[in-house]
């Protein structure tokens, strides 16, 4: 979806053109985008197996051939499949395919299908692959010890976090910011923004509200986003008498204003590659309980700026929650910890080393080709 790129490569994009390149972006959606030169919109379907990818496929394709880019960079994964089965001609040719894995489907800990269906399609196109990039370090581990035979295997640290964006508030300011939005100062506010998915596991946290409403009367979960489970979850909170606890805040554009006025960050999901919902917390100065998944390890040292905790255990969750809610001075240590550790997922950081792959590709082609280059992401 073209909201991808709005919402994790806008500033590389800004980047290819600082450096005067031509950027086109090819997703499904409509949006319009800063920092494109050309957009094309493609019906690229989350399913594997969804009739509408052979369209995008034929479709990728005969832009690639067209257009004679110089370097194609795919995300997601259905992104990658297509981009790369679509540029096996064109690299014959000269044209550089990078490939970001927002997090293997298959992992350690993952449903067998993930590993029968996921598995041997990365592997088998990973040759065509001159730089897979992969974000945590099981990942970085994955791919090589599976003899994965792309050109180069790298890793970078996730999409960057704006610290200017994302960043602590006073405490005067937090309590105006609090005020604004309708809720009290003394309230114990709880953050999570993801789609509603049976992936993201609202459900945990939910329950595990239920489980501390009498100890932590002024608890209080605020849930960004949208999705299917949507209905279902405000069915649970409504069934566990917890609905007056939750506000349900729908899609937000203004999450940089909201998690510096809470108190924590929470995620129950199953599988993460790197969630940028919990480095934008960190930036802000919250301490994290989340599931533990190789995403949320790689980001919470556990009873260091938060804690992990198994993703079956409700009662385990609640605890920590709970924990967090009546020791402010375990809360503002950990949050303070957060703040240490989120240093090396700074935008600054990423571009750096994000810029350091593309130059490498970059200074590989032909001086008198200069004005026709063009950099295309998928």
């Amino acid at each position: 979806m073209d909201y991808h790129f709005r919402a994790f490569h806008l500033p590389i994009m800004e980047w290819f053109k600082q450096q005067g390149w031509e950027v086109h972006v090819a997703a499904q959606g409509k949006l319009e985008l800063p920092f494109v030169d050309r957009k094309f919109n493609i019906p690229i379907q989350r399913s594997p197996l969804h009739k509408a990818n052979f369209t995008a496929y034929r479709q990728l394709r005969s832009i690639m051939q067209e257009q004679r880019y110089d370097i194609v960079h795919c995300h997601t994964p259905m992104g990658g499949v297509i981009a790369r089965m679509a540029g096996r001609s064109v690299r014959s040719k000269g044209t550089k395919l990078i490939y970001t894995a927002h997090g293997f489907h298959f992992c350690k800990g993952a449903p067998l299908p993930n590993w029968l269906i996921y598995y041997p399609i990365e592997k088998s196109l990973a040759r065509f692959t001159d730089c897979l990039i992969t974000i945590n370090d099981e990942d970085y581990r994955l791919a090589n010890q599976r003899q994965f035979k792309a050109g180069r295997i790298a890793q970078v640290h996730g999409v960057g976090i704006d610290t200017d964006m994302f960043h602590p508030l006073s405490s005067s300011d937090r309590a105006l910011r609090r005020q604004e939005f309708g809720y009290r100062n003394e309230q114990f506010l709880m953050f999570y923004a993801a789609e509603f998915n049976a992936n993201k596991n609202h459900r945990i946290l939910i329950e595990a509200l239920a489980r501390i409403k009498e100890r932590v009367p002024s608890i209080k979960l605020l849930l960004a986003g949208r999705g299917t489970l949507e209905t279902e979850c405000k069915q649970l909170a409504s069934a566990l008498g917890v609905e007056s606890m939750i506000d349900f805040l729908g899609y937000r554009d203004d999450i940089s204003k909201l998690l510096p006025m809470c108190d924590v960050a929470v995620s129950g999901s199953l599988r993460e590659g790197l969630p940028v919902n919990i480095m934008e917390a960190m930036a802000c100065g919250l301490p994290i309980v989340a599931t533990h998944n190789r995403g949320h390890s790689e980001l919470v040292a556990d009873q260091i700026n938060g804690y992990l905790t198994d993703p079956r255990s409700v009662d385990d969750f609640a605890l920590r929650i709970s924990q967090l809610a009546t020791m402010d001075d375990l809360r503002h240590e950990m949050g303070a910890k957060s703040l240490e550790r989120i240093k090396r997922y700074t935008l600054s950081r990423v571009k750096s080393e994000l810029s350091e792959i593309y130059f490498s590709y970059m200074l590989q082609q032909s001086t008198s080709e200069a004005d026709d280059r063009v950099w295309k992401a998928q």
